[in-house]
């Protein structure tokens, strides 16, 4: 995971891509975020597995949840059902 860049010896030690290993949480759509959105996620796990997981989700569900990634970066049914379909995307 590379939640915090590293300043031993000035290494750059930042990944391009995706980092499929990220922390991640499953929210629903409508939880309201505020001060304790970390306590309303239903589940969490890395980023691969949480994409796994929704997608095992019947299709007309996955919209209401999202998936908020280290960074506080959110991403809808449209997107991960697209990330799913990504050539690198982990084999689980």
């Amino acid at each position: 995971m590379t939640d915090h860049p590293s300043t031993f010896r000035g290494d750059d030690n930042h990944a391009h891509g995706i980092e499929w290993d990220d922390r991640a949480s499953l929210h629903r759509v409508d939880d309201g975020d505020g001060v304790l959105d970390a306590a309303k996620g239903l589940r969490s796990g890395t980023f691969a597995e949480l994409i796994r997981h929704m997608m095992l989700m019947p299709e007309d569900e996955r919209a209401q949840y999202c998936i908020e990634k280290a960074g506080d970066r959110e991403y809808h049914a449209a997107e991960v059902a697209g990330l799913s379909q990504r050539p690198d995307f982990p084999a689980g």
